[in-house]
């Protein structure tokens, strides 16, 4: 199939290659536009209970305020205020409101009763932001900057310093990092594919084309395809996208571009001229692009299954790139390969006809065909010895503040607020008591039930349903059958005693309802109690239905019902070293309370998935060896050989890529670059360079069981395959 495919790319090479700008060029024009969701629990199914209080909350008080924005005074000298001061407060606040900044609902100034630090220094204002403006990250974000902006105008001239923050100020604030981490994430990248690629092949164009077929095609293409699909399917789209799919493309188009460049060399220096050298690349290679790219989008599509609206717009998006990046790499490539003379695509370099001789990998290659059960044993117990590092593993919620510097403002702002307001007074949860057979509740039992909860460990404060007249103290519904109970919390609500404190809330909310009524427990803090119990599902849920796909490929791929099952050991075992030398790193170096709560099913993906890319391409040498007659240990050795330049090439430019999101400034970036890095760097150099073949090696022609037989090749002599400076028959499909 691949051989019939290279002959057809290089006698329609130009065709192909206008195909491909048309397509491109319309796709990209005609998609429509989409907007990355800013509201946590916009990503959760209505099943969960937090989606379901919030929906008792909007039937049962639809003209409630909502904190979406806190506006944070203090005096430029850090002095407690004046009453001047507070005079000064209300009347900038009334004078940002008389501005009527289109979404802002309503601004409630600070009291002498409410909204003020026990020492006086600091002063809080609550924001309000229209309902329709929440669920899109632009809309949210022009509201917030709107009154950062006008606020801080008013404040200039007087004592005052004016701050925002809060969530329409935290999506602002991601906005804008996201907005930087992308730009600096993509010009390092192109900057190492360029320049690595470049030395490789000691040539200019070389590393100029994985940057033609990855980013200016493949990422156009794969943009506008995944926002028609989002449209379609009514998919979510997170911010962090855009950044992740700058690297999958490029990283993953660079590295099936070495693939194929590294094998068009290897047939050139055969003997091929130019066409039969692409054709037969293609047709050497094209299998394992394709088992590869195949191994990557079962991952990635097996996140439609998550429970998150993150997962379920993050991995058909990811799968839908990889898909575009590996059709390009087997047609778009060869066609630029094949109509570029050989001579310019390696320029300058002068020795690029000539093998060189690999001594280190030659030298790799020979220490697994001596040693096979030490090199397995060595790598493998590197493997489970950093796997154990996993075991302290602890998630953390805090997803806005880890995606931007921690000198953003509404950082500083929340961590001004927890300092001097309570920790839970910026975010409080609230348990929403509602009739269950539509008889109004007794208000008589208000008192009760609040002492119960705030019994509670960890609750600070529980304040009581009022039936006030205006509309911000109101907690009672209009027909008496919903009632609402603000529980402020001890602890910052993102954090994990506080989610602790809501799994306890939820509990005693839930037993200790009069009889007639139930519960439901809503905030900011449930919320993140269902992100982790979604996790929980996922985890059960996606990670063995990704693992049994990319085992199926990889036994269709082989033909094998034996090398599968040790090559995804391998990678789990690749999961396991890599979550654990994050967690060792962040937490018990660099102290952190914990890692992000998606970082272990996002290594799952990038890890296993295209981690499995290095093993591909190893084991298909070792199988094509093996195939040629060769012996297991031989076939470790010449796979190592000829497949190693490639791995170490792939393996070092895709986690040099991964890096660069160390350089994006905030931590969930810091986390994620050095966990892919890191992965990445143990997927191609301890797994495919060591661990893999020495199995391979040990296990013998069993590996290949049930199709090494069938597919033995006595034709090719049953012994060595011919080496290089020998002309190896291909059919004619065009001159030099």
């Amino acid at each position: 199939m691949f051989h019939r495919l290279g002959h057809f790319v290089v006698r329609r090479a130009w065709w192909v290659i206008a195909a491909w700008v048309v397509a491109m060029i319309a796709i990209f024009i005609s998609a429509p536009k989409v907007s990355s969701q800013a509201d946590e629990a916009s990503f959760l199914p209505r099943h969960y209970e937090s989606i379901q209080a919030a929906e008792v909350q909007a039937r049962a008080f639809p003209s409630a305020f909502t904190p979406d924005a806190l506006a944070l005074f203090e005096r430029n000298d850090g002095a407690a205020f004046t009453d001047g001061d507070k005079a000064a407060i209300g009347k900038l606040v009334q004078d940002l409101t008389d501005k009527k900044i289109d979404g802002v609902v309503k601004i409630i100034p600070p009291t002498k009763d409410m909204g003020y630090s026990q020492d006086q220094k600091y002063g809080m204002a609550l924001v309000s932001i229209d309902k329709a403006k929440q669920q899109d990250q632009n809309l949210i974000s022009d509201v917030a900057k709107a009154l950062r902006d006008d606020g801080k105008a008013l404040a200039t001239g007087t004592d005052l310093k004016f701050q925002l923050g809060g969530s329409a100020a935290q999506a602002l604030d991601q906005k804008d990092a996201s907005g930087s981490a992308e730009g600096i994430i993509t010009m390092a990248t192109l900057l190492l594919v360029i320049v690595i690629v470049g030395i490789i092949f000691r040539s200019i164009l070389a590393g100029l084309l994985p940057i033609v077929v990855s980013l200016i095609i493949g990422l156009p293409t794969s943009m506008g395809l995944i926002n028609y699909a989002t449209k379609a399917f009514d998919l979510k789209s997170t911010p962090i996208l855009m950044a992740i799919l700058i690297v999958v493309v490029l990283g993953v188009g660079t590295d099936y571009f070495l693939f194929l460049a590294f094998r068009y060399r290897e047939r050139l220096r055969a003997g091929d001229d130019r066409k039969e050298a692409v054709a037969n690349a293609v047709g050497r290679v094209g299998e394992a692009i394709a088992s590869a790219a195949g191994a990557v989008t079962i991952a990635f599509a097996a996140l439609i299954l998550s429970s998150l609206g993150m997962f379920q717009a993050l991995g058909p998006a990811l799968a839908i790139a990889v898909v575009v990046t590996a059709l390009a790499s087997v047609t778009l490539a060869p066609a630029l390969l094949a109509v570029i003379p050989a001579r310019a695509v390696f320029w300058p370099g002068k020795k690029w006809m000539r093998e060189p001789s690999d001594a280190r990998f030659t030298a790799i290659g020979r220490v697994v065909e001596k040693r096979p059960a030490l090199t397995a044993v060595a790598s493998g117990g590197v493997l489970v010895a950093l796997t154990f590092g996993a075991l302290s593993y602890n998630g953390l919620f805090d997803m806005a503040g880890s995606s931007m510097p921690k000198t953003a403002e509404s950082m500083v702002v929340q961590d001004t607020m927890s300092t001097a307001f309570s920790k839970g007074a910026a975010d409080p949860s609230q348990v929403y008591l509602s009739s269950t057979d539509g008889k109004k509740l007794d208000p008589a039992s208000f008192k009760a039930y609040g002492d119960k909860l705030q019994g509670v460990p960890g609750v600070a404060q529980v304040i009581l349903p009022s039936t006030a007249s205006d509309g911000q103290s109101k907690t009672v519904s209009a027909d008496g059958t919903t009632a609402q109970f603000t529980v402020m919390l001890k602890d910052e609500p993102s954090s994990n005693a506080a989610i602790d404190t809501v799994t306890e809330l939820r509990t005693v909310a839930h037993a200790q309802a009069p009889a007639g009524t139930e519960a439901k427990v809503a905030g900011l803090t449930s919320v993140f109690k269902d992100i982790n119990l979604a996790m929980t599902h996922d985890y059960k849920l996606v990670f063995p239905i990704a693992g049994l796909l990319i085992l199926l490929i990889l036994a269709l791929q082989l033909r094998s019902v034996v090398a599968p099952w040790y090559l995804m050991a391998s990678v789990g075992l690749g999961f396991g070293a890599t979550l654990g030398a994050t967690t060792l790193l962040f937490q018990k170096i660099g102290h952190e309370t914990g890692l992000m709560f998606m970082m272990p099913i996002l290594i799952y993906l990038f890890v296993v998935a295209i981690g499995t890319d290095y093993n591909i391409l190893i084991i298909a040498r070792l199988r094509e060896e093996a195939r040629e007659g060769r012996s297991p240990r031989e076939a470790a050795r010449e796979a190592l050989r000829h497949g190693g330049p490639t791995v170490a090439a792939a393996g070092f430019i895709l986690a040099a890529s991964f890096g660069t999101f160390m350089l994006a400034g905030n931590t969930f970036m810091l986390e994620f670059g050095f966990a892919m890095a890191f992965g990445i760097v143990l997927a191609a150099f301890v797994m495919a360079m060591f661990f893999t073949p020495a199995l391979t090696a040990l296990i013998g022609n069993k590996a290949w069981w049930p199709g090494h037989g069938a597919d033995a090749r006595p034709g090719h002599g049953g012994g060595p395959a011919p080496r290089v400076g020998t002309t190896v028959p291909a059919e004619p499909v065009g001159r030099r």
